[in-house]
């Protein structure tokens, strides 16, 4: 089978959106005019911003012999990511996203892992081998066993591929896969409850970035350095998966060849533009309209990795 430019293991879930006037506060019922449904996953929604933006994709994970599940290869499919090691597990449900979001595009979200806590390292690990070589980027979602983390960030190191783990949720357990080295991309929140990003940065002797929002991120180096880089001003819709497409597009520049730092400032582009439309992966943006978005980030980068767009 011919490699991937970019191998993304991690999570596929449905998503259930309600869009409501503010977020309801502990205990508090609040209504929206309807519910949505869309494709989601931290690992699946970063395989689609990557595949959007060039990359070749390859997803390795797990979903449920259900209509849920069935979608969501569909949906993938379509997106051009290639689904061939994603399992069909009987008698487990595909993931499912429980989400909130306000008028002003902010979200809260539960997660019913289902299906992706199923995984088994063993099966990363196999499939993984079969597709490192010539592989230019591996992305890990952290909605995966702990395990299975550990296991994706092991093979990959140990074949000399660039690593990228978005460690969410932040938890204890990732430490272990963090000592391994990827460039990690938390929010704040989730730097600060796994130490803070300078710590994280000399704990992995890599850089970690940092996503904050409307403020763009920032790259913290192992020795403390930090580089800021500003998003641009649009007008938020929907925050659900910024921080996939932030991963998924610093993965698929990675794969190009890029430096850390314009691969990072292309990809606060791409998670700016994706907040503009409903769901998590609605807004992600294709090559051309990150070119368009900020031409001077684009001529930056040297061309899409894997195929065209």
């Amino acid at each position: 089978m011919s490699a991937p430019s970019v191998l993304v293991v991690g999570s596929v879930n449905v998503d259930l959106v309600a869009a409501v006037a503010s977020l309801p506060r502990p205990g508090e019922t609040v209504i929206g005019p309807g519910v949505g449904s869309h494709g989601g996953g931290k690992g699946a929604n970063a395989a689609v911003a990557a595949a959007r933006l060039g990359a070749s994709v390859a997803l390795i994970g797990a979903v449920g012999d259900d209509d849920f599940g069935s979608r969501a290869l569909s949906d993938l499919r379509a997106e051009s990511v290639d689904v061939e090691a994603v399992a069909v597990l009987a008698d487990v449900p595909t993931g499912a996203a429980l989400i909130v979001v306000d008028a002003a595009g902010e979200n809260q979200i539960a997660v019913g892992a289902g299906a992706n806590h199923a995984l088994e390292p063993g099966a990363v690990a196999a499939a993984m081998a079969d597709r490192l070589a010539g592989c230019g980027c591996v992305v890990i979602s952290a909605e995966v066993s702990d395990a299975c983390v550990a296991t994706a960030v092991r093979v990959a190191r140990d074949a000399g591929v660039p690593c990228v783990l978005n460690p969410a949720p932040a938890r204890a357990g990732l430490l272990g896969a963090i000592d391994a080295g990827p460039i990690l991309t938390p929010n704040d929140g989730e730097a600060s409850l796994l130490g803070g990003a300078a710590a994280l940065a000399r704990r992995a002797g890599a850089p970690v970035v940092v996503t904050r929002g409307a403020q763009g991120a920032a790259i913290v180096g192992p020795g403390g350095e930090v580089a800021p880089i500003p998003a641009p001003a649009v007008d938020a819709v929907d925050t659900t998966g910024a921080g996939d497409s932030l991963t998924g597009a610093l993965a698929a520049r990675l794969a190009a060849g890029d430096a850390l730092e314009p691969a990072a400032r292309y990809a606060v582009i791409a998670a700016a533009l994706s907040v503009t439309a409903a769901g998590a992966r609605g807004g992600m943006p294709t090559v051309v309209q990150v070119a368009r978005a900020a031409p001077n980030v684009a001529r930056a980068c040297g061309p899409a990795p894997g195929r065209s767009t």
